[in-house]
């Protein structure tokens, strides 16, 4: 039975419709020793309950604020629910943040306590705590720590929790009845590419008109039960309205990857037929196709090529005369099925978001016969804005806006965005939200365009424009996206503000390097990719990086993200000197 979105008065009554109408399906389901573990949508809701009895137990009030620090886990649902079960609100944290980082998102909302996973995780969920401030009074951990000293924070463990809460009175139901589709649901901390992080507040109606829309899109691939693997962090805003809305509202059964490193495994095992992504996903893969392809015989070499081009042209509804169908019809099983096979066979299709996805690399993947819809948002979008259909897909668009949203473009470009969809603005920050939302409008700091088709054309971020001494404005995506197609290139990073020429930071692939001369075979690459682009946009000089742009090195942000200043902060003198 289907879901009317519009209608529904928050996330918490969405869940609980959805567990009393699919009771002892699978809804959650993790491996544990080696086996996929499910848990039921009546055993979920019976979890959810208790969690937030234990939590009310614990002095939970309607309002509080508690962080949520854990790695993609049927816990992190389920603690996401419970803490709006108990009428409070869920402050996620990337697991990749330092103390410190836990520490300002802390106390910027003054989080009453933290629920947190793994014992290393919950360790620095207790310093963070502990300096957040007074307000900051229980971790809950799902692991529980061996710890000697948590002075001023007290710990608990998960099931204590639970059974600290079983002769409170169960406040779930008239939590579910009082909530409001302008109710905040979560407070999400940008990870943004510079500067300290703003909480966006989103409400319920936000999450919810955002799973209406991506409905309307899953109803145009078809099925009844999807099922998701789940990969990207949940903290992210994407994976959260994707899962907490979209998953839980069409009742799809949500399947946890042990880690991008086993992805491809996992796939093979769980069959999905639906799943998010970010672009880094698709260029290490399009990397790794074309590495692969280097060993394999010269046969299959000609007919993976018949197929990329067949695939190319028919994509750009070109006709194919008789002997070009038959050769398709022949790639379509040698080639295309077995592709189709390496990502478990039943996928409908890929959701790209997060950031900019290369056109050619998406059509690569479309001439392979796998699909990928590109998306567009921003958390304050809660925060799908706009994303390609299967039956009028572009890899040059982002397609047309979701259902329930609004978009048009300021007089110099930039896309502004109307809906239940946007945030309710950033917390304790009038200025920052009155800049952001004016007459109801989002500014989104991005700049763009319509096709002739209502389908919207990412052009830029206003704030990552180059602007060269010769007053010209350079888009750094297009840019990097050419390098990045050059199989010796695995990140590119472009700079020039102010210059007169475009340099950059390149990454090099080792693998398609191999035994040659790293400069020089990413000087041909370089040289590769500036045929393909306009003068103004061409990289006239390189840095070659000392090591890979990483989550752990702070060059790339939690969804795989190139943080700009950090990696000009790094390499800031040698990027000085090749102006010299």
């Amino acid at each position: 039975m289907r879901v009317d979105f519009a209608k529904c008065p928050n996330l918490l009554q969405l869940f609980f419709d959805r567990a009393a109408a699919l009771g002892e399906a699978p809804f959650l389901v993790a491996k544990i020793d080696g086996t996929w573990v499910p848990i039921s949508w009546t055993q979920a809701a019976a979890k959810v309950r208790a969690l937030a009895k234990g939590l009310a137990a614990l002095g939970v009030k309607q309002g509080d604020r508690i962080g949520l620090i854990a790695e993609n886990r049927p816990e992190w649902l389920l603690a996401d629910l419970a803490i709006m079960a108990a009428g409070a609100i869920t402050v996620p944290a990337y697991t990749t943040n330092t103390v410190a980082d836990h520490r300002y998102i802390l106390a910027n909302v003054a989080a009453v306590g933290v629920i947190a996973s793994t014992a290393e995780l919950a360790t620095n969920a207790i310093a963070a705590a502990r300096e957040a401030g007074p307000h900051c009074r229980f971790v809950v951990a799902i692991d529980v720590p061996k710890i000697a000293q948590h002075a001023g924070v007290d710990l608990h463990g998960w099931n204590d929790v639970v059974a600290l809460g079983k002769d409170t009175q169960d406040l779930t139901d008239a939590t579910t009845a009082r909530l409001q589709r302008s109710d905040l649901a979560c407070i999400i901390h940008t990870s943004g590419t510079g500067g300290l992080p703003r909480g966006v507040m989103l409400h319920h109606g936000a999450i919810l008109c955002n799973a209406m829309g991506a409905d309307d899109l899953v109803q145009v691939l078809g099925g009844d039960r999807e099922r998701f693997l789940c990969f990207l962090p949940l903290s992210h805003a994407y994976a959260h309205s994707v899962y907490v809305g979209v998953a839980t509202g069409i009742g799809a059964t949500i399947h946890f990857a042990e880690s991008v490193d086993k992805l491809s495994a996992n796939m093979l095992e769980v069959r999905p037929t639906l799943m998010t992504a970010v672009p880094r996903l698709y260029e290490a893969l399009h990397q790794r196709i074309l590495g692969g392809l280097k060993k394999a015989s010269p046969l299959k070499q000609k007919l993976f090529a018949a197929t990329l081009d067949l695939g190319t042209r028919r994509y750009r509804g070109e006709k194919l005369g008789l002997f070009d169908r038959l050769l398709d019809a022949i790639v379509e099983k040698l080639v295309r099925e077995k592709v189709r096979a390496r990502f478990g066979g039943s996928l409908k299709a890929f959701v790209s978001g997060g950031a900019a996805l290369n056109p050619e690399i998406g059509i690569f993947f479309h001439a392979l016969g796998v699909r990928v819809l590109q998306g567009y948002g921003l958390t304050e979008a809660a925060p799908v804005v706009a994303c390609n259909r299967p039956y009028m897909e572009r890899m040059e668009t982002v397609g047309p806006p979701l259902k329930g949203v609004e978009v048009r473009l300021a007089e110099d470009g930039e896309i502004l965005v109307r809906g239940e969809l946007v945030m309710t603005g950033y917390w304790n920050d009038p200025a920052g939200t009155a800049n952001a939302v004016r007459d109801g409008w989002l500014h989104t700091g991005d700049v763009g365009s319509f096709d002739e088709a209502g389908r919207l054309c990412i052009t830029d971020r206003k704030r990552d424009f180059i602007k060269n001494s010769g007053g010209q404005m350079i888009a750094p995506t297009k840019v990097e996206g050419t390098l990045l197609l050059e199989p010796e290139i695995a990140q590119a990073m472009v700079v020039g503000d102010g210059k007169p020429y475009l340099a950059a930071v390149l990454v090099p692939n080792e693998e398609a390097v191999g035994a040659d001369d790293v400069r020089e075979a990413l000087a041909r690459a370089v040289e590769r990719a500036n045929a393909k682009l306009a003068l103004p946009d061409r990289v006239r000089k390189f840095v070659v990086a000392s090591a890979p742009f990483a989550i752990d090195n702070a060059q790339l942000t939690p969804t795989l993200k190139v943080r700009r200043h950090a990696v000009r902060d790094a390499y800031a003198d040698a990027l000085e000197g090749l102006y010299k």
